[in-house]
């Protein structure tokens, strides 16, 4: 007899509204933490009379901006999911990074779903049937209800035990 196996199930699977609302709380917080890291350095470079670094940061060109900025986006997804398998959003929306089996995602997984989130058009993919990005599928991740996937799974545990006895 084969072992029952959890996996996730689209009751499970955060709505639209929820990543939408990830997606716009996340990028609020990448913009403060851009601004903030740019006016650190600024203050740190005039604070040691480094007025070159200063200068330059103050007129950095769309492109530069542009290229700091993604830097600040992936390293705020990749490391807020690497350690809290979600970003500061995903815990005010009560919504959790998980595999199919509903355990924490690889680092690898982080890494190509951070990588996956700049392919452009790639907010479009949400409006598919299940809301699901690409950065979803490509990493095989799912954005869960956390509460519902703890309740779910902790009704599951016990069964599991069942058939293993």
């Amino acid at each position: 007899m084969k072992n029952a196996e959890f996996s996730i199930s689209d009751d499970l699977l955060a709505t639209r509204f929820q990543r939408f609302l990830n997606l716009s709380i996340d990028l609020m917080f990448i913009y403060i933490l851009v601004l903030s890291l740019g006016t650190t350095i600024i203050l740190v470079a005039l604070s040691a009379n480094n007025f070159e670094l200063s200068n330059w940061i103050e007129n950095l060109n769309k492109v530069e901006i542009g290229f700091y900025s993604a830097i600040v986006a992936f390293l705020y997804y990749y490391f807020t999911e690497v350690y809290f398998s979600r970003t500061i959003a995903k815990l005010i929306t009560h919504t959790i990074v998980v595999t199919a089996d509903g355990t924490k995602p690889s680092k690898k997984r982080f890494f190509v779903r951070s990588c996956c989130r700049f392919i452009p058009f790639e907010a479009f993919s949400f409006f598919s049937e299940v809301p699901r990005g690409w950065h979803d599928s490509f990493s095989e991740t799912y954005v869960v209800k956390k509460r519902k996937l703890a309740k779910k799974r902790k009704d599951f545990e016990p069964f599991v035990d069942v058939i293993k006895t």
